[in-house]
């Protein structure tokens, strides 16, 4: 059986070789690295399946080293923080964290953490014999095999946990979803722990589509209920 490839940027010592003690035998070949610059080359230059990326890192703090990363990778991203203040969590979902865990966890939450996160990137490149194999709403499309979207021909850098979503809602076109809804499809754990990651996704999304909350073309808020995309797509 193969072991699964992680990156683990951590400029704690200790920490970083106890995640690595901790996971290694659970499957996981774990690499280290313990500067933001130096991790970053890494993540893009190696099929890693998660990174688990501290915030607090000398030089390119964890934000501007996921900021870098997202502009070329969609690899699925754990962020871990000494930071508890709410803003911090928020900011590293709207830089394209797929989720976020306080220094406080302990080892068999983090488990729990990494493998929802990986489960959501990989659950959809099996495809389900019943799955149409292209969404199409208005001038978006998305391939669902492909894990792929664009918009008039111009391709979306979407996160794995936007993907879920855009597909979610690509495919419920005109209905509304609600936050629970979504994050029982595509987050895959307790919307109570981080009831605003929903809305973050939300924005990011709108963000790459070009879309104004205010006045949307594509994903509009359903005040009480959720999110639904439009069904005229972008008309």
């Amino acid at each position: 059986m193969s072991e699964t490839p992680l990156l683990i940027i951590d400029d704690d010592v200790k920490l970083a070789r106890l995640l690595k003690d901790y996971l290694t035998p659970l499957g996981y070949e774990v690499d280290v690295v313990h500067n933001g610059s130096a991790g970053l080359k890494k993540a893009l230059e190696m099929p890693y399946a998660a990174v688990i990326l501290d915030v607090m890192l000398p030089g390119m703090n964890g934000m501007e080293v996921l900021r870098e990363l997202r502009k070329e990778s969609t690899v699925p991203v754990l962020m871990l923080t000494a930071l508890g203040d709410e803003p911090d969590r928020i900011a590293g979902l709207e830089v394209g964290a797929d989720d976020y865990v306080p220094k406080t966890f302990s080892t068999r939450e983090l488990l729990a953490r990494l493998r929802a996160v990986l489960r959501r990137s990989q659950m959809n490149a099996r495809v389900r014999m019943e799955a149409e194999s292209m969404v199409t709403v208005g001038e978006l499309k998305i391939d669902v095999e492909a894990r792929a979207a664009e918009l008039r021909g111009e391709a979306l850098l979407l996160t794995p946990i936007e993907f879920d979503m855009l597909l979610s809602l690509g495919r419920a076109a005109g209905r509304v979803k609600s936050r629970e809804q979504l994050l029982l499809e595509v987050a895959e754990r307790d919307f109570e722990v981080f009831d605003r990651s929903i809305d973050v996704h939300i924005s990011s999304l709108r963000r790459k589509l070009g879309d104004d909350a205010k006045a949307p073309r594509w994903i509009e808020t359903v005040r009480g209920a959720g999110y639904r995309i439009r069904k005229s797509g972008g008309d």
